[in-house]
C-alpha cells in the first residue's frame, strides 16, 4: 500500500520547486493533492503536466496573504473532498534589502505571505482536521530561521516566527489528534537559485558538507514522512534537511 494511499493533502505556492516536487511525490504515494497557488497560469499548465505523468493533480487559484481567499478555498475543498488529511505550508517569497535600505512594503510584503498565509491556512483548515480527529500539518521554515541572515531581515522574522508557531500549534492540537512540524530546508537547487551565477553557486556548495545543493525531492521526501501514519509520534519539531550546514 502506497503511503499516502486515501489522503487528501492541500499544498500551498505548489506549481514550482520544492511545492511541485512535493505535489508530485505525494500523488506517486497515493494522495489525493489539491495546490494552492496566485498564477492560475502556472497552475494549469503544472495540472496538465502531471496529467501527462499520469498524476490527478488539483488547482485552486488562492492568495494566501488574503484571509477571505484562504476561507473560501478552504471550504470548497470540504464541500468537494469532504475532508483534509494533510496541509504543506510552502507557499513564500523573499524581497530582500539590508535593514537600511529594506521599505516598510517590502517588510510587509514576506510577512503577509510567508507568516500570515501560514497562520490563515493553518486557522481555515485545522477545524477540518479537528471534525476528523486526526492531521498532519508541516510549515516550511528555512536554516536561515535558525541562524539568520544578512539582507534577509524581514524572510528571516518569517522563518522563524514560524517555528515559534509550529511549537505553540503543536501544543494545542497534538492533544486533538493532529500534528504539527516544521522542515527547514537548506540551500535548494531550485529554478531561482540555478539562474545565480556560478561563483555564488561554487560558494554556496562549499558550505554544505554532503558537497552539493539539496533538491526540491530531497524536501519532498521528508515531507512525505511527516505526512505519512509512520510520523504519528512526531509533533512540534523542526527537522534540518540542508547537508549538514548546521552543524
Amino acid at each position: 500500500m502506497k503511503r499516502l494511499e486515501g489522503k487528501v493533502a492541500v499544498i500551498t505556492g505548489g506549481t514550482s520547486g520544492i511545492g511541485k516536487a512535493t505535489a508530485l511525490r505525494f500523488a506517486s504515494e497515493g494522495a489525493d493533492v489539491i495546490v494552492w497557488a496566485r498564477n492560475p497560469e502556472k497552475g494549469n499548465a503544472f495540472v496538465k503536466e502531471a496529467k501527462e505523468k499520469g498524476f490527478n493533480i488539483s488547482f485552486m487559484p488562492v492568495d494566501v496573504s488574503k484571509f477571505a481567499d484562504v476561507e473560501a478555498a478552504a471550504n470548497k475543498v470540504k464541500e468537494i473532498k469532504g475532508r483534509v488529511d494533510i496541509l504543506i505550508n510552502d507557499a513564500g517569497i523573499t524581497n530582500d534589502s539590508s535593514l537600511k535600505k529594506m521599505t516598510v512594503e517590502q517588510w510587509q510584503s514576506v510577512i503577509d505571505i510567508n507568516l500570515s498565509g501560514t497562520f490563515y491556512c493553518v486557522k481555515c483548515i485545522s477545524p477540518i482536521m479537528l471534525e476528523q480527529g486526526k492531521g498532519r500539518i508541516v510549515n516550511v521554515s528555512s536554516v536561515v530561521g535558525l541562524y539568520g541572515n544578512f539582507g534577509q531581515t524581514n524572510y528571516v522574522a518569517t522563518k522563524a516566527g514560524i517555528i515559534g508557531m509550529t511549537k505553540t500549534l503543536a501544543r494545542e492540537l497534538g492533544k486533538k489528534g493532529i500534528t504539527v512540524n516544521a522542515v527547514a530546508p537548506g540551500f535548494i537547487a531550485t529554478e531561482m537559485v540555478a539562474k545565480m551565477p556560478k561563483e555564488v553557486l561554487d560558494g554556496m556548495i562549499a558550505k554544505v558538507p554532503v558537497g552539493r545543493l539539496g533538491t526540491p525531492e530531497d524536501i519532498a521526501a521528508m515531507f512525505t514522512f511527516l505526512a505519512s501514519d509512520e510520523a504519528s509520534y512526531v509533533n512540534g519539531a523542526t527537522f534540518s534537511v540542508d547537508g549538514g550546514m548546521t552543524v
